[in-house]
């Protein structure tokens, strides 16, 4: 069963995700390629439906040359959102 934190956080998180990539103006297919993922993967993350694995937000954070604690400050500036 998922809760409403779980849901925010997966939807926080996208949206930080597709901030720091539109930011760089780089696509969602461009994007899933210097991951290694796949694009209909990113654009689940961008919309807040998928529960990232460490794995992935690593991958995520090194495509966009940032910490992945820089990633998390920007939910938790958003968290009242």
């Amino acid at each position: 069963m998922r809760t409403r934190q779980q849901d925010n956080i997966q939807m926080l998180f996208g949206c930080a995700i597709r901030k720091f990539r539109t930011e760089r103006q780089i696509s969602q297919e461009t994007f899933a390629d210097m991951c290694g993922l796949h694009r209909t993967y990113i654009s689940d993350i961008e919309r807040g439906l998928r529960n990232v694995s460490l794995e992935n937000i690593d991958k995520m954070s090194k495509a966009l040359n940032m910490k992945i604690s820089d990633i998390f400050k920007e939910i938790e500036r958003n968290e009242s959102i």
